[in-house]
């Protein structure tokens, strides 16, 4: 009975995690997982990533990327969480241009290359004193890539950040993997506020701990503001 107990926790367990490991392209589902998604670490096991100091923190991956996915600027781009979003929490979007003299399977997007594209916040509806989470047990979230980026090659990681055991530093999950993504008729735009992983965060950031009592009116999630083009 011990034995089964044990297993019955560990499934609910690994449940409650999730992988992004297929993208959505302007609402087509790619067929197979890690077609045009760097595979992560967490392929089996659906484990999160809980420092913010580690290069993990990048893209998760445990091996170089096999192939690109095509997009227009303007287009909508959305990632497919295996479990569904399971866990409550803001869910955030970031490029990185890939430089034309690299490979787009092995560039590790070191360094301040990183800009914010979109952020799905909490919000906090009329009469309701909790905040809730729009993308919670969603199983694909998205964002429009901006019209005015450059045409290129790029990085672009998707992030899910845990709160429900964020009350001091440390205990925030990160949900994350890297997509390649070519971006066609694109604009003449320039992205700022350009950020490094590791480096964009701290565990102390206030959009990193998230206490559930007294009950939470307000969140800002850690990093940089939205480039919006």
């Amino acid at each position: 009975m011990r034995l089964l107990s044990s297993a019955l926790i560990l499934a609910a367990t690994a449940q409650a995690h999730y992988r992004f490991s297929k993208l959505v392209i302007n609402g087509e589902q790619e067929a197979k997982e890690w077609t045009s998604i760097r595979q992560t670490k967490n392929y089996q096991d659906d484990h999160g990533v809980t420092s913010v100091s580690t290069p993990d923190i990048r893209c998760f991956q445990m091996k170089a990327g096999t192939g690109t996915a095509t997009i227009a600027a303007g287009g909508d781009l959305g990632f497919v969480a295996d479990q569904g979003v399971t866990h409550p929490g803001p869910v955030q979007f970031y490029m990185a241009r890939v430089p034309d003299d690299s490979n787009v399977n092995t560039w590790e997007a070191a360094g301040n290359v990183w800009f914010k594209v979109a952020s799905i916040d909490a919000v906090q509806t009329a009469g309701q004193k909790a905040l809730t989470w729009p993308t919670y047990m969603k199983k694909v979230v998205s964002f429009t890539v901006p019209k005015s980026l450059p045409s290129g090659t790029y990085l672009v990681r998707v992030e899910s950040i845990a709160l429900h055991q964020a009350q001091s530093p440390g205990g925030a999950q990160f949900y994350l993997a890297c997509a390649q993504v070519k971006v066609t008729d694109g604009g003449s735009g320039t992205p700022t506020n350009k950020v490094a992983f590791p480096g964009a965060y701290k565990a102390t950031d206030p959009g990193l701990i998230f206490a559930n009592y007294p009950v939470p009116t307000s969140y800002t999630p850690p990093g940089p503001p939205v480039w919006e083009g």
